[in-house]
């Protein structure tokens, strides 16, 4: 009670408004929510004390409903109360992480079609090193698109565990888990995946070839269809007359890349060429979707520009001192010329 006073003291502009941070979720491997002191996943069958159901699947055409139940686990030794929402899904622009809806933003897709149970819409008690189930629904909308709708089932803690700075505004901190859920609407699937904006920054050295040049290759993947896409990635580079400078064969990025979603991802490279003409592509596909296999690429010039600059500035002053000296020379010339100038008069 004292914390959320003291926090309410440092919030006089945002009153009773609190910035929340958004729960973060690793793409693989597949597990239950749990981030140490509670957990959230598919209730288990009766009887049963653990689920092999580490997220919600389900599928459902337009119009249609569907009940499951999620379970919440208080792992601590003391009274948690949580409040309980639906929210949806989507990939962090830098890097892809899958991530879940902060509480204070409105779902539009199978976050806003799932309903809570009667009195879980406001807070759910759990007991210490207890449990509690909370049922819901999911009814489909009548205009829902095939494919798949990710959202999740979210408890966020109550309690505030904490200030932070964000610029000027100090705002109090609570903590958020939740269960992924993968909805799938029957209908025509179209699995899409383009490679697009690939680009190249390089870092050289003063000397050239002494050490090591650097380069990132950057690029962006998109979701284009209405299934989720699990890419792989693979990155090649040729210089001059097709000699291969990078061979980076295809690998798991551990994304799940949600429908409609683009994510810019890196690729180090740190034995760039120093002196070549270089062509990068990037090549992705999915083992579930063989059919698949977008790529991209750039151009780019690699010139060790640190000594490339010291050698200009050198040319630079070597032609000046070389301009000064033709000049003094022609008017030292000039000077001898005028007495012969003046005897021929």
């Amino acid at each position: 009670m004292r914390l959320r006073t003291a926090v309410r003291s440092l919030l006089p502009a945002l009153s009773a408004a609190l910035v929340l941070a958004a729960l973060l979720l690793p793409a693989a491997p597949a597990r239950a929510a749990d981030n140490g002191t509670w957990g959230v996943f598919p209730t288990p069958p009766a009887g049963a004390s653990v689920t092999d159901r580490a997220y919600f699947f389900h599928q459902g055409a337009a119009g249609t409903t569907v009940s499951d139940s999620a379970t919440i686990v208080n792992s601590s030794d003391r009274e948690l109360t949580f409040r309980v929402f639906a929210t949806d899904a989507m990939n962090t622009p830098s890097g892809g992480a899958f991530a879940l809806l902060p509480v204070q933003t409105r779902p539009k897709d199978v976050g806003a079609w799932v309903a809570l149970a009667p009195g879980a819409e406001a807070t759910v008690t759990v007991p210490p090193r207890g449990r509690k189930d909370v049922p819901f629904t999911v009814k489909v909308p009548q205009d829902a698109v095939p494919g798949d709708h990710v959202g999740g089932i979210v408890a966020l803690n109550t309690e505030v565990e904490g200030v932070r700075k964000e610029g000027k505004v100090q705002v109090g901190v609570q903590r958020q888990v939740g269960a992924r859920m993968y909805f799938r609407v029957p209908g025509p699937l179209t699995p899409g995946l383009t490679v697009e904006d690939v680009r190249v920054t390089r870092g050289a050295p003063l000397l050239p070839w002494v050490k090591d040049a650097r380069a990132t290759v950057t690029y962006t993947l998109v979701n284009r269809g209405n299934v989720v896409v699990e890419p792989r990635v693979a990155v090649s580079a040729e210089g001059l007359f097709g000699r291969r400078v990078l061979n980076r064969p295809a690998r798991d990025p551990k994304l799940v890349l949600l429908p409609g979603q683009r994510v810019e991802l890196t690729e180090p490279w740190p034995d760039a060429p120093q002196l070549d003409w270089v062509s990068v592509k990037v090549r992705a596909g999915a083992a579930a979707h063989p059919d698949l296999a977008p790529e991209a690429g750039t151009d780019f010039v690699a010139v060790p520009w640190p000594a490339a600059g010291v050698l200009l500035v050198l040319a630079g002053a070597g032609t000046t001192l070389l301009v000064l000296r033709r000049r003094r020379r022609s008017t030292a010339e000039e000077a001898l010329s005028e007495p012969d100038l003046a005897r021929a008069r």
